[in-house]
């Protein structure tokens, strides 16, 4: 049986409570936090049984935001498990992205909201003309906290996509589980962002930290906890991969799914070839968007020529977010090095120096690489990509600086509405 979309089922037929003042907009910044565990969890294969664990364990709270459920195995799985974990008293909240969630059905978001499950919508909106319109207001993280006590954050989405049994299409990708002190930090974000606590009312209430992308000191297991919106964090994102390349001594590798960064980003990654960096991007060779790919290629020829080494990942969809420098520092997260996620979206990456965590995160890499991947050859790069780069970066500054002036972009503080499902209506 056919059920209606998420932007019908948010927007005109249930009872909507007033929207939730959108809770970004707080001065909070993180800092280093040591003597955490951090496990790298690679594709659904390893996040999925991992973190349905943490929550069917959940005794007091599960805090859950993502851009994308589908109703398949895995987000019915999860379904189940938010309904159970509701009703056995565990507070259960759940922010969706009324983009990537646009095609859930109302019975399944109604059966999450009548079993108690605190259930809201991030810029929910209707269709017109059968079109999704929201395309540039998007929830993009993905985090799980379970009790405060365990978190999970990265680039996987709740749906079959992220498994191999789906075939061809399904996606390389990437997560982490955290515990330890950084896992405080990630459940306090997590919560600002759902609504629940007010806004710090005096200037020494307010959590900050000192801009810096390295930690403090050798030991380690430190975490940092980084994002970027659509208020006072426009750039930490960016600015922490601006300067880590700067501080670059001996290898950088960049796994991401959608490459086409601006400028000052082009040209750390280009200086830090420049002076000796072995630096290896790998993109997507066979994406599930071809923009993506052709939007990347603007880029090839300025890297290559400076010594950049670009693998193409051609077996299936790269959807990973995550580099590391040298031997200690990586990332792992939602954000992507492209308009969208540098300039638009709502990301969250953490921070990680940890020389285990590093080198484990560089012999997977390492591996899909050198027998996954097709090598971008510097003599073999087509003539006229200049002119095509340029064209590019006009395109992204234009994204980048402009959002403001546009009325279809998100000038707006984005909207939080709870589901609330009207009594007496048909959730089918």
């Amino acid at each position: 049986m056919s059920s209606a979309p998420l932007e019908k089922s948010a927007v005109e037929p249930v009872s909507i409570t007033p929207p939730v003042r959108e809770p970004g907009t707080v001065d909070v910044e993180y800092r280093w936090q040591g003597n955490n565990r951090i496990e790298l969890l690679e594709n659904g294969e390893e996040y999925f049984p991992r973190v349905f664990e943490a929550m069917r364990a959940a005794k007091s709270e599960i805090l859950l935001e993502t851009f994308i459920v589908f109703e398949d195995k895995v987000g019915k799985e999860l379904q189940e498990i938010l309904i159970d974990a509701a009703r056995r008293g565990v507070r259960t909240t759940v922010s969706l992205d009324g983009f990537g969630c646009g095609e859930l059905s109302t019975g399944y978001l109604a059966a999450l909201s009548e079993a108690g499950v605190h259930l809201q919508i991030f810029d929910p909106a209707p269709k017109r003309l059968g079109i999704r319109t929201n395309w540039f207001r998007r929830l993009h993280r993905k985090i799980v906290v379970v009790d405060g006590l365990i978190a999970f954050i990265g680039g996987i989405n709740f749906s079959g996509d992220h498994l191999a049994d789906f075939g061809p299409e399904a996606k390389q990708d990437y997560s982490v589980e955290i515990q330890g002190p950084a896992v405080a930090d990630i459940h306090h974000f997590a919560l600002l962002q759902s609504g629940r606590p007010g806004r710090a009312r005096f200037w020494w209430q307010r959590r900050r930290q000192r801009r810096a992308e390295m930690a403090f000191d050798d030991h380690d297991g430190q975490v940092r906890l980084v994002f970027r919106d659509n208020d006072r964090h426009h750039t930490d994102i960016e600015d922490v991969y601006l300067q880590v390349l700067r501080r670059a001594q001996r290898r950088v590798v960049i796994a991401n799914a959608y490459f086409f960064p601006g400028y000052r980003l082009l040209r750390e990654i280009r200086n830090a070839a420049r002076r000796g960096v072995e630096v290896r991007l790998i993109l997507q060779g066979q994406p599930d968007m071809l923009v993506a790919k052709l939007a990347a290629r603007m880029t090839y020829d300025y890297l290559l020529k400076a010594g950049v080494q670009i693998h193409e990942y051609c077996e299936r969809p790269l959807h990973g977010k995550v580099a590391l420098v040298d031997e200690e520092w990586s990332t792992v997260g939602s954000s992507n090095l492209d308009p969208l996620s540098l300039s638009l979206n709502l990301e969250a990456n953490v921070l990680i120096r940890d020389r285990a965590f590093n080198r484990h995160l560089f012999e997977r890499l390492e591996d899909l690489s050198h027998n996954h991947c097709k090598a971008m050859d510097a003599a073999k790069s087509p003539r006229g990509r200049i002119w095509h780069m340029t064209v590019g970066f006009l395109v992204f500054h234009f994204l980048r600086h402009f959002p403001a002036m546009a009325g279809w972009l998100p000038a707006h503080k984005p909207r939080l509405k709870p589901f609330t499902h009207a009594a007496g209506s048909d959730p089918s």
